[in-house]
Formats: structure tokens, C-alpha cells, sequence
């Protein structure tokens, strides 16, 4: 969702009221949303994303280009969602270590089920919960450019922005740091 993650960091950035941000989002619909209900689900999704990082990682999603947007709602998503950022550095990571061709389905049903014994609540999760925040994953993955398809999902290595490198470093935000250069080339 980079094209409303660079929306809702340009209300962000210009620190908005709560009456201009339900009038861009439910009146103006600046998401571009069939009905209001799901804009105001996903600005609302957006907003605690990037509210886990500073303003200067704002400022670059809004501004940049789509590669660099693209790399900063990453960020942001895994600033937000901790049992994603472990899948990364402890699947997907791995996966290029062995040289493996592809990310597979079962991979995310394995992860979860080894941190079920950590957070017991993970196995009261419904199969249809667990599929779709897969498939969520796997977009993501899909979108930044770690897997060619999200049919295949053949994986190839993530090509980090310095830029991005550089904010995620000067801003203490040093696990997400390690978890995107360990999807780099080798």
C-alpha cells in the first residue's frame, strides 16, 4: 500500500486535526476506497505503522521515488508488526543463506508453529487468520522485491537503498537495519 502509505505520511507531516483527517479520508476520500469503512480500516493500519518511526522516514515515503517509498512502508510495516520481522530474519534470512530458489507456503506455517511455543495464543489462531497473514507477508515481500511473484515466489535479493540504510542507522532503528541487509545480495 505505498501509494496511501505516501498519502496518509503527507497528513502525518502536516500534523492534521482529527475533523481534516476524517474529512480527507471518509469526506474527501483521498485513499480512493469504495466505502468508507475499509478507508478508514486502512488509514488507520497505515497511521500505527509509520507512527513507529520518526518524521524523517515520512518525509522520504512522501517525497521519494516509488523505490525508495516502497523500501520506507516496508520499514515501517516491520516497525510495526515484530512476528513479521522475525519471519524475515529467521526464514527468509536463512533462506538465502542455503541458496534456496524459493519461499514456500508451508515456511510461514513452520514459523508460526515454532512461535506458538513462545506466544500460546498463535495456535487459538484460525487457519483462515494464519492463510491470510501469509499471503499479507508474501505481498509485501512480493512488493519490495525480495520474491519475483507471489505465485512462484522465487526469491532474489533485496537491493537496499542506502538512503534508507542511512535513516534506519542515524535513527536507532538498528534490528530492521540487520533484518534488510540480510536479504542483500551476497
Amino acid at each position: 500500500m505505498v501509494r496511501e502509505s505516501r498519502i496518509i505520511a503527507e497528513l502525518m507531516l502536516a500534523d492534521v486535526d482529527d475533523d481534516a483527517w476524517r474529512r480527507a479520508i471518509i469526506e474527501d476520500n483521498c485513499l480512493q476506497k469504495a466505502r468508507p469503512a475499509t478507508a478508514k480500516r486502512i488509514a488507520q493500519a497505515i497511521r500505527k505503522r509509520l507512527e513507529r518511526l520518526p518524521s524523517p522516514f515520512w518525509q522520504a515515503l512522501r517525497d521519494g521515488d516509488e523505490r525508495l517509498a516502497t523500501q520506507i512502508a516496508f520499514c515501517a510495516a516491520l516497525a510495526r508488526n515484530l512476528l513479521l520481522l522475525e519471519f524475515i530474519e529467521d526464514v527468509v534470512a536463512d533462506a538465502f543463506v542455503v541458496q534456496a530458489e524459493t519461499l514456500a507456503p508451508w515456511q510461514w506455517e513452520e514459523f508460526l508453529d515454532q512461535r506458538s511455543d513462545r506466544d500460546p495464543a498463535i495456535t487459538g489462531w484460525a487457519a483462515s487468520s494464519r492463510q491470510k497473514m501469509r499471503q499479507v507477508a508474501f505481498r509485501m515481500l512480493y512488493e519490495v522485491g525480495v520474491i519475483t511473484d507471489n505465485r512462484r515466489r522465487l526469491l532474489q535479493p533485496l537491493v537496499v537503498r542506502d538512503d534508507v540504510l542511512a535513516l534506519l542507522e542515524c535513527h536507532h532503528q538498528d534490528r530492521i537495519r540487520r533484518g534488510l541487509l540480510a536479504l542483500r545480495p551476497r
